[in-house]
């Protein structure tokens, strides 16, 4: 494969890290938000604000990484043949990690709303869940177990 796939693939790894960047701080905020006194409107403010400008960047993130992703697997077919299950399983774990960004944005909204109904202990827990979709993609990847 020639340079250009290189680069594809490249600018594919820079926008995914990038987008799980936002995706490991932003429940971190939901856990700052839940954590907020109901009489403390200006720190909510703060954080609301804070979390909303960090999903529309992350979402901006996500197009490119997804984008980019395509075109390695349809284009330059990667993962593509027989002895690839790994990318059939990468595949569902990045659909969960679009599941994961969409559920951010439907806590961002209860936030914004002011009816969460989770504790901050469960946002810390939701917030590991990101780092293990990385961490399994990127063994999926890297490993290629089957």
């Amino acid at each position: 494969m020639g340079s250009a796939y290189l680069w594809v693939k490249a600018f594919h790894i820079v926008f995914v890290a990038s987008w799980f960047a936002g995706l490991f701080y932003l429940p971190r905020l939901f856990v700052n938000l839940a954590m907020v006194a109901p009489d403390s409107q200006a720190e909510r403010a703060r954080l609301l604000l804070m979390a909303r400008k960090l999903y529309r960047f992350a979402g901006i993130l996500m197009v490119p990484a997804v984008a980019l992703g395509l075109v390695l697997w349809l284009y330059y077919g990667v993962g593509l043949g027989t002895g690839n299950g790994w990318m059939h399983a990468k595949l569902a774990l990045v659909l969960g990690v679009l599941g994961y960004h969409y559920g951010c944005g439907r806590l961002l909204r209860r936030f914004e709303q002011g009816s969460n109904p989770r504790s901050e202990r469960w946002y810390r827990v939701f917030n590991e869940s990101s780092v293990l979709l990385f961490m399994a993609i990127v063994v999926l990847v890297v490993v290629k177990p089957f």
